[in-house]
C-alpha cells in the first residue's frame, strides 16, 4: 500500500546518511592548517637540535673553556710574578693553618739580595704569560672552528691537509723568526738572563735594557745599544747571576819582598772588609793569593773575593785603592823606593 511507510534497516541508514551535515571547505582549510603547523613545528625541532644546537655548545664550552684557562694563567703567572707565597706570616695563617708554610729556600734568598731579581722575575714570569696565553687563544679558537665545520656538515680534512702545506711552506719561510721566538721562550723559561744583568752576548758587553721574545737589547758600557736577535745568541755570559767574584791585580816591582808585599796586601783586604757600605756585599772576606806572574820588571800578585751580583767592580776599585795604600805606606812601590833612595843620599851629603 502506498500509504504504508517503510522502516527497515537499509531504508533508516541511507535517511541518516542523507540528513548528516557535509563536511564545509572551511573545515579542510583549518585542517591543512594545523597540519602544516605540525609539520613546520616538526621541522624546526628537528633542525634546532641539529647543528645549530651543536654549534651553541661548542662556542659556549669553547667561549668558557678558554676564559678558564687564560685565568689560570694569568692568575698562577701573577702570583709568580709578585712572589706571593700560600702563607706570608703566622697571623695570616692561622693556629690551624701551619702546615701550609713554605719554608724559605737559596732562590728566595738571592732573590731578595738581588735588587733587580723582584722586576726581573716579574718580567720573566709575565713574559711567559702573555706566551702561553696566545698559545691558548690560538689552540682552542681553532679546534673551535674546525668542530663547528664539521657539525655544519663541512668535510674539514681538505682544509687539514692544505693548512698543513700552508704551515710547512711558512715555516721553511719564516725559520729565522721562529728560532727567535723559540729561543726567546727558552731564555726567560731557564732565567739565562735578565733585565739589568751584565752579559756577553757573543761579544756585545753591556747591561740588558730590554728582553723581549725576538730581540733582547744590551746597553754597552760606551752607550752603544746593541739589539741581538735570541736566535743568533750562540752563547751567553752572565756577569750578574748569583754571585759574582771581585778580582784585583796588583803588580809590584820585580826586587820587592815577596812576604811584605803580602803582609801590605791583607792590610788592604782587611781594611775593605771592615768599610761598612761595602761588608753587607761580601761573601767571603777577601784573600791575597801568591804570585801569580812575573816578567823582567814586576810581579802580579791577586786579591779576589765572593761577593754578590753586580758588586764586583765596586769591591774590585776599593781592594786597588786600599793595595796602592797599603803598599805606598811600605814603600814597596818603585817611585816610593827611588824617593827613599834620595832622601837617604840627601841626607848623607
Amino acid at each position: 500500500m502506498s500509504g504504508v511507510i517503510d522502516l527497515g534497516p537499509s531504508t533508516l541508514t541511507a535517511r541518516l546518511l542523507a540528513a548528516a551535515p557535509s563536511p564545509s571547505p572551511s573545515d579542510d582549510g583549518l585542517d591543512q592548517v594545523v597540519d602544516t603547523g605540525k609539520q613546520v613545528a616538526s621541522d624546526s625541532w628537528e633542525w634546532l637540535t641539529g647543528w645549530p644546537l651543536q654549534v651553541a655548545i661548542i662556542l659556549a664550552v669553547g667561549v668558557l673553556v678558554l676564559a678558564l684557562v687564560r685565568r689560570t694563567i694569568k692568575h698562577v703567572t701573577e702570583r709568580i710574578a709578585s712572589g706571593a707565597t700560600r702563607v706570608t706570616s703566622a697571623d695570616q695563617a692561622g693556629e690551624g693553618r701551619r702546615w701550609l708554610r713554605r719554608p724559605a729556600i737559596i732562590e728566595d734568598a738571592l732573590t731578595l739580595a738581588s735588587p733587580m731579581a723582584r722586576e726581573r722575575r716579574a718580567q720573566r714570569a709575565r713574559t711567559v704569560g702573555s706566551v702561553l696565553r696566545s698559545t691558548a687563544n690560538i689552540v682552542i679558537v681553532t679546534v673551535m672552528i674546525l668542530m663547528i665545520l664539521s657539525a655544519v656538515g663541512a668535510n674539514v680534512a681538505p682544509l687539514l691537509a692544505s693548512a698543513g702545506v700552508v704551515g710547512v711552506a711558512v715555516g721553511f719561510g719564516a725559520q729565522s723568526l721562529v728560532k727567535d721566538f723559540i729561543s726567546g721562550i727558552f731564555l726567560l723559561i731557564e732565567d739565562q738572563f735578565g733585565v739589568g744583568d751584565v752579559v756577553d752576548l757573543n761579544g756585545a758587553v753591556g747591561t740588558v735594557e730590554e728582553m723581549g721574545l725576538r730581540l733582547t737589547q744590551v746597553r754597552s758600557f760606551d752607550g752603544t745599544l746593541w739589539y741581538v736577535r735570541n736566535g743568533e745568541i750562540l752563547r751567553a755570559g752572565n756577569l750578574t747571576q748569583q754571585w759574582s767574584r771581585a778580582v784585583a791585580e796588583i803588580r809590584v816591582p820585580l826586587d820587592a819582598d815577596v812576604d811584605a808585599v803580602r803582609a801590605a796586601l791583607g792590610r788592604a783586604a782587611d781594611r775593605v772588609q771592615a768599610d761598612d757600605e761595602l761588608a753587607p756585599h761580601l761573601l767571603e772576606a777577601p784573600s791575597v793569593r801568591g804570585v801569580d806572574a812575573w816578567n823582567d820588571i814586576t810581579m802580579t800578585f791577586t786579591l779576589h773575593a765572593q761577593v754578590r751580583p753586580a758588586m764586583q767592580w765596586d769591591v774590585s776599585r776599593a781592594l786597588l785603592g786600599a793595595a796602592q795604600d797599603e803598599l805606598r805606606r811600605a814603600r814597596l812601590l818603585r817611585d816610593d823606593v827611588d824617593d827613599a833612595d834620595a832622601s837617604a843620599a840627601a841626607s848623607r851629603n
